[in-house]
């Protein structure tokens, strides 16, 4: 069944997948960045929460009676999983998924609640690979790959078809980057329809493997990957991606964990879309990365929404850290009545919300007789945080540290 990847296998994945995909129109966000026209394509609403269903059921549904009897084994770190186990349950045939033991519980559930028997595996996606080879070949199951096949690359390239019917003028499309999947059929698609168009890839900087591989010339192995985009957290980019980026991705850039939690956290406040690390990444790329984007009409690419919720309060707080709205100041005060109540007052003229303090008076760094405050707020901005350190050291206050 391998077939090469076409404009016209891509047709033929949009004409099988109307039945199976929900629609996931184009959405302005100016918020995004003021000096270009940004719309977000929510592929966080879509079915199982993910881009990946798109693939995985493209690539289930060519399968041959034979090979469907003998069922589909796939490995992820979660979000091709609930993909392949919906389309095998859909289909009536057996799923096994290999997932890496750190994976959301919630994708982890997910998962097994579509069907598909899960396999935990020690490590990270590459290790959940590994074991899904050893498994296909023991058990005589299709593996369905979460990238690198033509046909769940076609599936992944009706995203491109979709935001180019939609807005056919679009200057650039951003799209998060693990092993290439997605990016590569989009790019494929929309370079068959414009040659001119712009697509730009965004890798976590803890697990930039395609930026390495693009920059050596070959593929390139990672030792270990740490982000907190755990969707994109590939070791080693596949070989028919690699290609396939090489020719047709115009640029890969990477983002911090604290520039995803800021594009999260921007989302969820102004489009009230929840995004995962993964699928913030486009955004956090168009917010923060030096694109040649001013006066562009560009479309990023929100991949998934299948946010670990135990960890969201903790993106939100580093995003909010991120773009100057929460801060902590460390003061050295005399250790004496008074004090709490002018620091109090100096920050609510400010215009500032206090949300923590903390006193300290065992640092051996500071005078015997002084005591080290550390005070939490809410403020607006960067320039806010600015104006109120200006003020502090205007009053004559030792500022010790500032997170």
């Amino acid at each position: 069944m391998e077939r090469e990847l076409s404009l016209n296998e891509i047709y033929k994945a949009s004409h099988v997948l109307k039945s199976i995909i929900r629609p996931t129109h184009l959405v302005a966000a100016p918020s995004v960045r003021r000096d270009c026209e940004v719309y977000i394509k929510p592929e966080n609403l879509q079915v199982t929460g993910s881009f990946k269903v798109r693939g995985a059921s493209y690539m289930i549904s060519q399968l041959s009676d034979e090979e469907k009897s003998h069922g589909v084994i796939a490995s992820s770190a979660g979000n091709h999983a609930q993909g392949v186990a919906l389309a095998a349950a859909a289909n009536h045939i057996k799923s096994i998924i290999c997932l890496p033991a750190g994976a959301p519980i919630s994708k982890v559930e997910a998962t097994r609640s579509y069907g598909a028997e899960i396999c935990l595996v020690p490590g990270v996606y590459d290790d959940a690979y590994k074991k899904a080879m050893s498994l296909r070949d023991e058990k005589n199951m299709t593996f369905v790959h979460p990238f690198d096949h033509p046909l769940v690359i076609a599936g992944q390239g009706t995203i491109g078809l979709e935001i180019l019917d939609e807005c056919p003028d679009l200057d650039a499309i951003i799209v998060p980057v693990g092993g290439g999947g997605l990016i590569s059929g989009v790019a494929y698609a929309a370079k068959q329809l414009n040659p001119n168009i712009k697509i730009y890839g965004v890798q976590s900087a803890g697990a930039p493997s395609m930026v390495k591989s693009l920059e050596e010339g070959s593929i390139q192995h990672l030792p270990s990957v740490s982000t907190i985009a755990d969707g994109i957290a590939v070791k080693t980019p596949g070989s028919l991606t690699y290609d396939l980026c090489s020719k047709y991705v115009d640029q890969i850039v990477t983002v911090t964990d604290d520039e995803v939690c800021a594009a999260i956290l921007l989302l969820l406040e102004k489009h009230k879309l929840i995004a995962e690390g993964a699928g913030a990444v486009s955004v956090a790329a168009a917010m923060f990365k030096d694109l040649p984007l001013k006066g562009k009409k560009v479309a990023c690419v929100v991949s998934g929404g299948n946010v670990d919720v135990t960890y969201l309060n903790r993106f939100i707080n580093r995003g909010l850290q991120k773009n100057g709205r929460q801060c902590t100041l460390s003061i050295e005060l005399p250790d004496s009545p008074g004090q709490l109540v002018a620091v109090s007052q100096l920050i609510a003229d400010c215009g500032a919300n206090v949300v923590g303090v903390l006193h300290e008076r065992t640092n051996t760094n500071i005078d015997v007789k002084a005591c080290v405050l550390k005070i939490s707020m809410e403020t607006r901005d960067h320039a806010h945080i600015q104006e109120i350190m200006d003020i502090f050291q205007e009053r004559g206050y030792k500022i010790l540290q500032i997170e």
